[in-house]
């Protein structure tokens, strides 16, 4: 019977769901700066639980999942965004195909989002976010055209006088 009960032990392996929600909370988690412990103690949990949770090791409870979409300020749903294509299989629903399958899980992706969350004035964070959008969309070529150009401006377009070369 002991033997059998190693056996189970050895080969668990972590639900997939819970490893990728575990995986969101950890990102969502360090795109706000936030310690292990500083999460743990603002849902009453230690450090090392936060960290069984983000590895999948420890499924998290429906009032748990609400808990942690309060402090990280994400609606729970957050947590099952970008489940991989044969996870969304099981339940019959498709990705967008143009999407990546998890943006956020670059290194780069958190500090871009770090980046634009530091930018105090509104119009300078809009300005990026415009930015960023036109370089995102896809512009269909035209014959002959080789060259794509984006224009984004901070400030209105302000018209030289006629004095003024």
């Amino acid at each position: 019977m002991l033997e059998n009960w190693i056996g189970t032990l050895i080969r668990k392996s972590f639900h997939p769901i819970d490893t990728h929600v575990g995986k969101r909370v950890r990102i969502r988690r360090k795109i706000l700066s936030m310690s292990q412990t500083k999460l743990g103690d603002a849902i009453g949990l230690t450090f090392q639980q936060i960290q069984k949770y983000e590895r999948g090791a420890n499924r998290i409870g429906a009032s748990r999942l609400f808990e942690l979409s309060e402090v990280l300020d994400v609606p729970v749903s957050y947590f099952f965004d970008d489940l991989p294509e044969d996870l969304r299989a099981l339940s019959g629903r498709q990705q967008d195909p143009s999407m990546p399958s998890d943006p956020l899980g670059e290194p780069i992706s958190l500090e871009l989002v770090r980046a634009y969350a530091k930018i105090e004035n509104p119009v300078t964070r809009k300005s990026l976010f415009n930015l960023a959008k036109a370089l995102a969309k896809k512009i269909p070529s035209r014959p002959g055209n080789t060259k794509r150009r984006v224009f984004v401006s901070a400030a209105p377009a302000v018209r030289p006088h006629r004095g003024v070369r």
